[in-house]
């Protein structure tokens, strides 16, 4: 029974993350720290872009909610720790190396759902300066953007 209550808080975590990443890449990354942010929009194919400084700001507060929950046996921080992580490692794979291709994997996936996410991260990046942005959400995408025909040229899309 133990065991349902950690899987639920690592859920709920987990799930809880896309609000986070919603609320921190709509009023914190296209807002007072554009500056991170914005070589992501606008720059070219680097390797490394301050951008990925955000990684390192996200992986602190799990860290710490696995590391505390560790040192003071409060096994629901480190549940809600590695929900969060686990958030993370799925936006590094679907962001970073599904749609931006920054590690060579993943190119041949086609779903509906993976179709979805990529047009709604390219409808995104239309945006090159931070206002007037859209889909600022990651994992769960909204319905218009399965209804999207795929022959359509995203880049006139509304």
């Amino acid at each position: 029974m133990i065991l349902i209550y950690y899987f639920m808080i690592f859920s709920l975590s987990f799930i809880g993350m896309e609000f986070i990443a919603w609320f921190s890449h709509k009023y914190i990354m296209h807002g007072w720290l554009w500056n991170l942010h914005k070589d992501h929009h606008t720059g070219g194919k680097h390797t490394v872009e301050t951008n990925d400084l955000f990684s390192l700001i996200f992986a602190l507060p799990s860290f710490l909610f696995i590391f505390c929950g560790l040192m003071f046996q409060l096994y629901t921080l480190v549940a809600i720790g590695f929900g969060m992580t686990a958030y993370g490692i799925a936006y590094f794979c679907v962001h970073d190396v599904f749609i931006h291709q920054r590690i060579k994997l993943f190119r041949n996936i086609d779903s509906a759902y993976f179709r979805a996410v990529r047009r709604a991260h390219k409808l995104h990046h239309k945006h090159l300066e931070k206002e007037n942005g859209e889909s600022f959400g990651f994992l769960f995408v909204k319905k218009k953007y399965y209804e999207i025909d795929p022959k359509q040229n995203v880049e006139q899309i509304k």
